[in-house]
């Protein structure tokens, strides 16, 4: 098993975009290969400012009781942060209020702000409501 630091790949990764990248172009100008060159190479304001780490919390699921904010359940178990949007969103007891879902990708952000319109679509329908 080979073991990679991440430090030392981003440095390699970082060193061989740059030459491909300014090798890859015919500049005709001398100064413009060099420019770009320290472009790619500035660790400050260059291209590449990193390495970077990224660092994924796993997203927990919802309380039973954070559920209760909707009248009709979806069929899955919501995230919390899906649950806690519901019940700031949801008309079924009361107004909405303005709400930021901030999360990462694939953690239901549209399900957070659908999932309660649709909830109180529903309801309206039934009351024959429009709007």
């Amino acid at each position: 098993m080979v073991l990679v630091k991440p430090t030392l790949a981003a440095a390699q990764l970082r060193g061989s975009l740059t030459q491909y990248l300014t090798t890859t172009y015919a500049l005709a100008d001398e100064d413009t290969p060099l420019a770009l060159e320290r472009f790619l190479g500035d660790l400050e304001t260059g291209i590449f400012r990193g390495p970077y780490l990224r660092i994924r919390t796993p997203f927990h699921p919802a309380d039973e009781g954070r559920r209760a904010a909707l009248e009709r359940q979806p069929s899955f178990t919501p995230w919390r942060h899906q649950a806690k949007a519901w019940e700031r969103l949801s008309t079924y007891k009361g107004t909405a209020e303005p709400t930021l879902v901030t999360t990462g990708i694939g953690s239901g952000k549209t399900e957070s702000f659908l999932i309660p319109v649709l909830d109180h679509c529903r309801r309206q329908k039934s009351l024959g409501r429009r709007g």
